[in-house]
């Protein structure tokens, strides 16, 4: 049969390793496939002399690649969400199937690429884009199918994990971690969409649709950084047998769906509780296997790489077979897609770790419990820690049971107007993942 021939739009870090991976195991994934598989067309701004591309066609236009008769699968790591929209939809209407990598497309617009894409007979393939090397999309598609999922937690953001567990095991301060973040090439030179959350959020936001065959709705996704977290918190936290990780939460209840990205207290036994450095993991709650956790590498060229070549080798079976691959863009069948609501994170319900600087003073400490009470929370644990500066006023930490957050948006708001109490009120949900 003749070769399959792969055009890649970017040969950044992870254009480049997908490349050397095709051409490193070319041999294996022939076995793999029965076809020979070869890049014969790639679209790249600047020279890359050495990856090597005398056979191979190159263009400083994208669109060259997708115009091009000769490729039959497009493969699309450019990033962004403006050229590559109109790269990914060109390619499309030009009947060829598509690889990404592109987390942010999908969140915000793999509505209308997946309708395209049906509608034109061609797959559109995307394990690269969440978690990097753990290939979390084939087993909320494929290897949990048999199951109703209830939640989903997830380390998806290996940037924010590795700025924790610095925070946690060297008693470092946010600002200093990431410096050496950006340093190691951990982190970009403007690090928002990782600190502030909204890479976590445009995967969630994928596997929370996979998870529950409803739309891509990232813009409802609440979504909270770890910028103003300290190392007090992130130390009381483990003296209280926790530890603070940047969760991507989504969850089934009969309101609606929860889908939030925060920093999140998790109790230290648990196995995605000791997940560290750069790494993600996926905690998936289901009703008849149980909880199953996926872990591994979240970013890099060789993992997401892997992840694109193994979209690669799927499509390639599916050409061998000549039909489209037969599992849904969104695990669930198009029509059966339900538009089902997310909650506003004022209907969640989840536990708190509170901490506030309260006078050193009698009476104070019943000032606060007498608040959370009028609002129905109650107490799991209060501790006052001794003043780290010998003033006046001193940090008092308490766990909360789980409350609505409307109610403690009101207490904290009471709490704070407290003439005894100094500065705002840190608040970092709890939640158990039992």
């Amino acid at each position: 049969m003749k070769p399959v021939n792969i055009g890649i739009v970017g040969l950044g870090t992870v254009g480049g390793g997908a490349l050397n991976l095709l051409r490193d195991n070319a041999a294996e994934l022939s076995r793999r496939t029965g076809r020979d598989i070869r890049v014969s067309h790639v679209g790249v701004r600047r020279d890359r002399p050495e990856l090597n591309l005398n056979d191979i066609r190159i263009s400083r236009d994208s669109f060259a690649v997708v115009q091009d008769p000769a490729v039959d699968i497009v493969v699309e790591v450019i990033g962004g969400t403006t050229t590559a929209r109109e790269i990914v939809l060109q390619a499309i209407a030009n009947g060829k199937h598509v690889v990404t990598a592109n987390k942010a497309l999908l969140a915000e617009h793999g509505n209308e690429i997946f309708a395209a894409a049906e509608e034109k007979g061609v797959y559109v393939a995307f394990e690269a884009a969440v978690a990097g090397g753990v290939p979390i999309i084939k087993v909320l598609r494929e290897g949990l199918a048999a199951n109703r999922i209830d939640w989903l937690a997830g380390i998806i953001n290996g940037t924010g994990n590795f700025i924790l567990t610095e925070m946690r095991d060297k008693g470092r301060d946010f600002d200093d971690v990431l410096a050496e973040a950006q340093a190691l090439g951990y982190a970009e030179a403007d690090p928002t969409f990782d600190v502030e959350g909204i890479d976590a959020a445009h995967k969630l936001t994928i596997l929370a649709s996979l998870a529950f065959g409803m739309p891509l709705q990232f813009a409802k996704a609440y979504t909270e950084g770890i910028t103003q977290l300290t190392r007090e918190d992130v130390s009381y936290a483990e003296e209280l047998g926790f530890r603070i990780k940047h969760l991507g939460i989504a969850r089934r209840t009969p309101a609606g769906i929860e889908l939030r990205v925060h920093p999140t207290l998790i109790p230290a036994d648990r196995l995605i509780a000791n997940v560290n450095g750069v790494k993600n993991a996926v905690l998936v709650q289901a009703d008849a296997v149980g909880p199953t956790l996926y872990y591994g590498a979240g970013a890099g060229a060789g993992p997401t790489a892997s992840a694109v070549v193994a979209d690669i080798v799927d499509v390639v079976r599916a050409l061998t077979a000549e039909s489209a691959p037969n599992v849904p863009h969104l695990a669930f069948m198009p029509q059966a897609i339900a538009d089902t609501p997310i909650l506003s994170m004022e209907a969640v319900v989840t536990a708190y770790y509170l901490r506030l600087q309260a006078l050193d003073k009698p009476g104070v400490l019943a000032d606060v419990t007498r608040i959370l009470s009028s609002h129905d929370i109650s107490i799991e644990a209060i501790i006052q820690k001794p003043s780290r500066d010998n003033g006046d006023s001193v940090p008092v930490i308490l766990l909360t049971k789980p409350v609505l957050e409307r109610e403690m948006n009101r207490a904290i708001a009471e709490l704070e107007a407290l003439s005894d109490i100094a500065g705002a009120v840190t608040r970092i949900r709890m939640e158990t993942l039992a």
